[in-house]
């Protein structure tokens, strides 16, 4: 089990960081003409940014600490707080019509939903 908690980490954190660099560094006009982006169009750049800015610290979190036995707790921390942002990028998806993209995070919540349960039960890096 700690092997599929890695991979899912890896996983996780490979989408947080894809969603971050395009949230953080891609214009936002360019966002919202992209599908799934539509999203951006009544946001403004500053909320935008941020998200991106939080997904790049979730690929951060979900991996460097228990890599680096430095605060290992904050990898079900992020998970758990992975979980919050999938709920809203559901409600905003769902509010657009966009079922895939809500299926889609709804797949990426399980997966850190998976990692907060095996990161602070009996799987927990601390035993």
């Amino acid at each position: 089990m700690n092997v599929t908690l890695w991979i899912a980490a890896g996983l996780l954190g490979a989408v947080a960081l894809a969603g971050g660099i395009s949230k953080t560094f891609i214009p936002k006009a360019r966002l919202a003409a992209q599908h799934g982006g539509e999203w951006t169009q009544n946001a403004s750049i500053g909320f935008v940014k941020t998200l991106g800015v939080l997904e790049l610290l979730a690929a951060v979190g979900l991996i460097l600490p228990a890599a680096l036995d430095i605060a290992p707790v904050m990898v079900p921390v992020t998970a758990a707080s992975w979980i919050a942002l999938m709920v809203g990028a559901m409600i905003t998806h769902g509010r657009l019509g966009q079922s895939k993209f809500v299926v889609l995070n709804a797949f990426y919540l399980a997966l850190a939903a998976l990692i907060t349960w095996g990161r602070f039960g009996p799987w927990s890096f601390d035993g």
